[in-house]
């Protein structure tokens, strides 16, 4: 009846990359920028959020 490891960690990367998606869309990066980021978080979501956090616009972070 508790939670499994997999739908935590599951649940822990979907937290992640909601936030990355937030802080894409705040930022000051031109439209085509924010759409190609968001496709590559939401397509590839581990991998796409560790080369936002490597490589993604600097001034959205907190």
């Amino acid at each position: 009846m508790g939670i499994e490891v997999g739908g935590l960690l599951g649940l822990i990367i979907l937290i992640a990359d909601i936030w990355a998606i937030v802080n894409v869309v705040s930022s000051g990066v031109p439209a085509i920028n924010k759409v190609l980021w968001i496709l590559i978080i939401l397509l590839l979501p581990v991998i796409g959020l560790i080369i936002w956090l490597l490589a993604g616009p600097k001034s959205a972070r907190v």
